[in-house]
Parts: structure tokens; C-alpha cells; sequence
């Protein structure tokens, strides 16, 4: 009796859940990893490129502001003309723009870059969440992939951390741009080849609202990088923030009376749904800036080198990873909420150790247990508000629900930079003392107003109306029926 043989074809229909799920993640974590991998090739680009002191920080804030500004129409171009389509041509350019910016030879050859990467992360990141909540479609396959692709996300900030120290130091700062380049080519044929090519919408982009979304989402992250730079008081901070505020006002009228939105409104009319979009507004502002103002204090304060800032990050990164895993088994026993409010309880811990530092703290045990707590609270507050907010959306509206969902977390993050440097600026100048004294003072301000936003992430979590009465049979069907037990 002679065993079947399979076919080409049925091996590759076999792999390709596999291949796309690899593909989509190594590519959020791509576009991830460049939020943070430059942060510690910071100095080294200023002394080869000679940026001034405020210009160095256009390197980060071209890529945010283009980045976060875009987001939405990304989304909704996806779900017009292609998400496979959007995602390729993202990708590419992404790609192209990283290899561009390795060989600047120059600071504005280096910022055109940086947009240009922002471009094709905005084009990219949105319908990465899109492709995959139309492509993994059954309860179990999906509350696994979008833990998957939250626990990417939020882990990517720190591995950021790591992978940029280890590349400044071994192979200089152009490697961070240019370890981008192989990835992108790789993820880009993978996508040719298994993304599925999925049927385009018969319908016209919202233009007006493209553009008064787009103009207002980048007028406000301008305005927060302004107030980070300036203050709060600065007539350009100010007028920024106006016309962002005007602009997404416009907006939100446009979209009233729109056949067809850029951003359909009623996704925020589900109360649990609206609740998770604010976490994820707010969950950035409290925990990512963590990375901005310890990267400062290992390296400024307890004298560490980039290489060893990186490692410092591992407990965090390692912590993340491991919430990858337990994740779907968490939202299957208990459902979201619960695992919702105990991540935010733990950021709240974490932050709270951190208003703790002082010039002469070590990195154990409280540098260390704070970044274990932060490290368990991110990767658990934010996964379950990705099940949240996309396991019920149709798939017509996939790339306008993750776009909207990413322009969340981009502009939270931006706001509560501000805020919090901000605060900082203040508490270290009325620390006073030495340099070092005034700049851990400063920090330990900034540690505690970001308790107080982790703080409202559960005060929001408590809203959520039991996610177990809506969604028990998706969540028990994400894990086998023996770890249910």
C-alpha cells in the first residue's frame, strides 16, 4: 500500500498560515524596532552627520510625525485598493528609504530618509493588522495572532533598545538602518508569493477627510513635539495644537456625512470597544516613555555604555515575550478584562518603583524589579485591547479599525512625551544641585505623572462591560478545551 503523496500546491497551502503569520509580525516588529533602534545611535550620528543639538532630534521626529500622521489613511487605502498591494509597496519603500539613509552623507539626506521610512510604515503597519484579521478568521487562529501581534509591538520598544546598542557598537550607526534592508526584501517576496490577494472594495476614498485627518493628526504630533522642545507656553506649541484640534474637528463633521468614511465612527459606538481605543491612548503615554528617560539614567548616571544600556532592557523585552506566550491561555480562563486590569496594575507598580531612583541607586534590585513589573504590565495591558477592538470588526473595515488603533498608540506616545519631558524640564530645574541630582529629580517627577496615567488605564479598564458575556465562545475557542481547566 504506497503512502499519498501531497502536491506542490497542497504543500504550500499547508505552510502558507505559517509563512504569512512570520511574514506580517517580522514586519510589524520592522517598523517597531525603528522607533527605538536609533535611540541609542543618537550620539554617534550627531557627532558624524554635525546636527546641532536640536537638530538631532528631527532624526526621531521626522519618522513620528510622518509615521503618526498618515496612519489612518493607510488603513483606509488598504481597504480600497489592496491590502496585499499597500502592504508590498509600504514595504518597499520602507526598504529603499532605510538603505538611503545608511548612506546619507549628510543631516538632510538623512531626515528625507526618515520620512520616507514614515511613509511606508504608515503604508505597511495598517494593513499588516488588516491582513491578518482577514486572514486568520477563526475564533481560535485569531485571538492568537492578534496576542501575537500586541506582545510584537509592545516588545519591539525594548528589543529596540538591545538591538541598537549592539549594532552602534559593533558596526556603527549606519547598521541600524541598514539591518532593515535584508528583512525588507525577504518579507516583501514572502508577501508576493503567500499574502492572500483578497477582493478590493468597489468604492472612492474619503479625500476631504484623507486630508483634514492626516493635516490634524500631523499638526498635533508637531504641536506635542513642540511642547516637548519649547513648553507648553510657545505661541508655535500653541498655534499647532490649534489647528490640529481645528483640523481633526473638520474631521470628525466630514466623516457625519460621508458615504463612505475614512474612519467609520461607529467602531468607537461599542463601549468596550471605545474604552480599549482610549487605553491604547493612554497605556503608550504612561509606559513607553519609559525607555526615553531610563536610556538616559543608565547611561548618564550609572555611566553604562550602549552596548550595556541595551542589555539593561533585557528583563523587560524578556518579560514581554513571555506574555506572548501565556496570552491566549489568560484570555481563554479569564477573559480580557481581568488580564486588562492586572497589567495596569503592575505599570503602575513599576512606575511607581521607578519615582524610587536616586543617584545612587544600583540596577539591583530596584532598576531591575521595576523593569520586570513594567515589562508584565505592558505585555499584558495591551494585548487584550487588540482582541478587543478587532476580533468584532467586519472585514471591510480591518485597515480603518487598525489604523485607527495604531494612530492611537502613535499619538498617545507623542502627547505623553511631552507631558512627561515636560514635567521633567520643570522638576529638574527646581531640583537644583548638581547636574546629576537635578536630572534623577527630574526623572523621578516624570516616573510619578506616569503612574498617575497608568492609574487611568484601569479606572478605563473598569468600564469594560463583562468581556466574557460577549465573547466567551471566541475566547474559550482560543485554547484547546484541556487548558481551559
Amino acid at each position: 500500500m504506497t503512502t499519498p503523496t501531497l502536491s506542490e500546491n497542497d504543500r504550500v497551502e499547508r505552510v502558507r498560515p505559517r509563512i504569512v503569520l512570520v511574514t506580517l509580525l517580522t514586519c510589524q516588529l520592522m517598523i517597531v524596532l525603528d522607533i527605538t533602534v536609533m535611540n541609542v545611535a543618537l550620539p554617534h550620528i550627531r557627532t558624524d552627520l554635525e546636527f546641532s543639538a536640536t537638530g538631532l532630534s528631527w532624526v526621531m521626529n521626522s519618522y513620528t510625525l510622518v509615521f503618526g500622521g498618515l496612519l489612518l489613511l493607510g488603513g483606509r487605502a488598504g481597504d480600497l485598493f489592496g491590502r496585499r498591494t499597500m502592504f508590498i509597496a509600504g514595504v518597499v519603500l520602507f526598504t529603499v528609504a532605510s538603505l538611503a539613509g545608511g548612506l546619507a552623507p549628510s543631516a538632510g539626506w538623512l531626515l528625507a530618509a526618515r520620512v520616507l521610512q514614515g511613509i511606508g510604515g504608515a503604508m505597511a503597519g495598517p494593513n499588516t493588522l488588516a491582513l491578518l484579521t482577514t486572514t486568520f478568521t477563526e475564533p481560535k487562529a485569531r485571538i492568537r495572532v492578534l496576542a501575537l501581534f500586541s506582545g510584537m509591538s509592545s516588545a519591539g520598544f525594548a528589543i529596540g533598545l538591545i538591538v541598537g546598542g549592539l549594532l552602534t557598537e559593533w558596526f556603527g550607526w549606519r547598521s541600524v538602518l541598514f539591518i532593515n534592508v535584508p528583512f525588507g526584501l525577504v518579507i516583501a517576496m514572502l508577501a508576493l508569493r503567500y499574502l492572500p490577494d483578497l477582493p478590493r472594495r468597489a468604492a472612492r476614498l474619503d479625500l476631504p477627510g484623507a486630508v483634514t485627518a492626516t493635516a490634524g493628526v500631523a499638526a498635533l504630533v508637531y504641536g506635542f513635539i513642540s511642547a516637548a522642545s519649547h513648553g507648553w507656553g510657545a505661541a508655535g506649541t500653541d498655534i499647532w495644537l490649534a489647528v490640529g484640534a481645528a483640523l481633526l474637528a473638520a474631521f470628525i463633521a466630514i466623516e457625519l456625512r460621508a458615504p463612505q468614511p475614512l474612519l467609520p465612527l461607529h467602531l468607537f459606538a461599542d463601549r468596550n470597544r471605545g474604552a480599549a481605543y482610549l487605553n491604547m491612548f493612554l497605556g503608550p503615554m504612561a509606559g513607553m516613555s519609559m525607555f526615553f528617560f531610563l536610556t538616559q539614567y543608565l547611561q548618564d548616571v550609572l555611566g553604562m555604555s550602549s552596548l550595556a544600556t541595551g542589555f539593561a532592557f533585557l528583563p523587560t523585552a524578556v518579560l514581554m515575550f513571555t506574555m506572548i506566550r501565556l496570552i491566549p491561555r489568560l484570555l481563554a480562563r479569564w477573559g480580557p478584562k481581568p488580564v486588562t486590569l492586572t497589567g495596569s496594575v503592575a505599570m503602575v507598580i513599576g512606575l511607581i518603583l521607578l519615582t524610587r531612583l536616586s543617584e545612587n541607586s544600583g540596577y539591583f534590585p530596584l532598576l531591575f524589579v521595576a523593569m520586570v513589573a513594567m515589562g508584565c504590565g505592558i505585555g499584558l495591558a495591551f494585548s487584550p485591547l487588540n482582541v478587543i477592538i478587532m476580533s468584532t470588526v467586519s472585514p471591510d473595515e480591518a485597515g480603518a479599525a487598525g489604523g485607527a488603533l495604531q494612530t492611537m498608540q502613535q499619538t498617545g506616545g507623542a502627547l505623553g512625551l511631552a507631558i512627561l519631558v515636560t514635567i521633567f524640564g520643570t522638576a529638574a530645574r527646581d531640583a537644583g544641585g548638581s547636574p546629576t541630582h537635578a536630572l534623577v529629580g527630574g526623572m523621578t517627577a516624570a516616573f510619578a505623572a506616569a503612574a498617575v496615567i497608568a492609574a487611568l488605564t484601569f479606572l478605563v479598564a473598569l468600564t469594560f462591560r463583562s468581556v466574557r458575556s460577549l465573547t466567551e465562545s471566541e475566547v474559550r475557542a482560543a485554547v484547546p478545551a484541556r487548558e481551559q481547566t
